[in-house]
């Protein structure tokens, strides 16, 4: 019984590897970033940073909160090409949710933001849903469950590492529960084709923190529709960004 169970991980664990690479790197996330000493929501993946401010009308939900999982104010703000957060009142931490809407995938491969039922010969159809919550100040307590993300990355504990490659357990929940098997990627900026790691039955996984400096953490699940005539799933992707602070000059 035991070996069938490991077998049963094993192999699961060997799909995530195979297949949620692939995943993830097609898949834009939204993330926050410091832009000349702002504080920047990012639209993208990898090194690319794509239009955000065209994006902002898909904003959902932002919502700061302070280090004690109280709500404080913020904003997202259009400024330039950039979408800055407003801090005045100085949130611990930022959380947005952005609604993508359906994309469907035609037979000659493009891509339509229509329902699959409007797309002849479509390949592929999914509601893409975009999560970010950005860790700007150290917490008292660990992060709560956020209203509005159905895919939230949960450190375990409330102090982060605080230098190069120390481990860090995360949960990630769904609709606010633990979630197993959801492929996790440790740096979605700078290593996005590297293999993704899935979460245990409790919902957790440990990484390596992977930068001296900024990191953004992905996790990505994909849920089954409840309308197929409109889109085959619905797609979480999900970050958790933060940054460590370099040596002193």
């Amino acid at each position: 019984m035991a070996m069938a169970f490991l077998h049963h991980a094993l192999r699961g664990a060997l799909w995530v590897a195979l297949t949620g690479a692939a995943a993830m790197a097609q898949a834009h996330g939204i993330w926050f970033a410091q832009r000349s000493g702002e504080m920047a929501l990012v639209y993208g993946e990898g090194g690319d940073d794509l239009d955000v401010v065209k994006r902002l009308p898909l904003l959902r939900a932002v919502t700061g909160y302070d280090a004690e999982g109280r709500p404080v104010r913020t904003a997202i703000e259009a400024v330039g090409r950039l979408a800055l957060a407003d801090l005045r009142e100085q949130p611990a931490v930022l959380a947005v949710v952005l609604d993508n809407g359906i994309w469907t995938k035609a037979a000659d491969g493009q891509w339509h933001k229509k329902r699959r039922s409007e797309v002849p010969g479509a390949t592929y159809s999914g509601h893409h849903f975009k999560y970010a919550v950005h860790l700007r100040l150290p917490l008292a307590r660990p992060l709560p469950v956020l209203p509005g993300h159905a895919l939230q990355i949960v450190p375990v504990d409330a102090a982060l590492p605080t230098e190069l490659g120390q481990p860090l357990r995360l949960r990630v929940l769904h609709d606010g529960k633990p979630a197993a098997g959801v492929a996790v990627l440790a740096d979605f900026v700078n290593d996005l084709d590297a293999p993704p790691v899935a979460t245990a039955a409790d919902g957790t996984v440990t990484v390596r923190v992977r930068n001296q400096g900024l990191n953004v953490i992905a996790a990505r699940l994909e849920t089954p529709s409840g309308d197929p005539g409109s889109t085959d799933k619905v797609e979480h992707l999900a970050t958790l960004s933060f940054r460590l602070a370099h040596a002193p000059e």
